[in-house]
């Protein structure tokens, strides 16, 4: 399978994948510190505040829409994987392909479908338990 990654979804991995990284981590501190230890230097006015602020808030602004791409890629993915699975085994029901795209009334009549069964289940191995 040939795969195509548009630049965005290029870039969008590189940084989600660099920003959960321990070297991420420590630099952002970094910039903390630096920006803590300023404050004396510029006697903690108020283009000192702005500067953290801006530069937080653009940054977190940015990232939310980043890892959002790559989150909602990486569920496709798993949804795909998932479907293929129940496809392939033989009892499995395909009525439960592609559930993520059932409303939220018929995904909690299913959760309630499966509560029961899971009940059950948990009565049955408790009937059946040596005591």
């Amino acid at each position: 399978m040939k795969t195509h990654h548009s630049p965005f979804n290029k870039i969008a991995r590189s940084v989600a994948k660099f920003s959960g990284h321990p070297v991420c981590f420590v630099g952002a501190l970094a910039v903390i510190v630096l920006w803590a230890v300023s404050g004396p230097v510029f006697g903690f006015n108020d283009t000192w505040q702005l500067v953290i602020n801006t530069g937080t808030t653009i940054i977190t602004f940015l990232m939310v829409f980043l890892i959002q791409s790559t989150q909602n890629s990486d569920t496709e993915a798993m949804q795909i994987k998932l479907d293929e699975l129940i496809r392939a085994i033989e009892p499995a029901r395909n009525r439960m392909l592609s559930l993520e795209e059932l409303d939220q009334d018929e995904l909690d009549a299913l959760r309630k479908e499966f509560d029961i069964l899971a009940d059950k289940a948990r009565q049955a191995e408790g009937d059946s338990a040596p005591g």
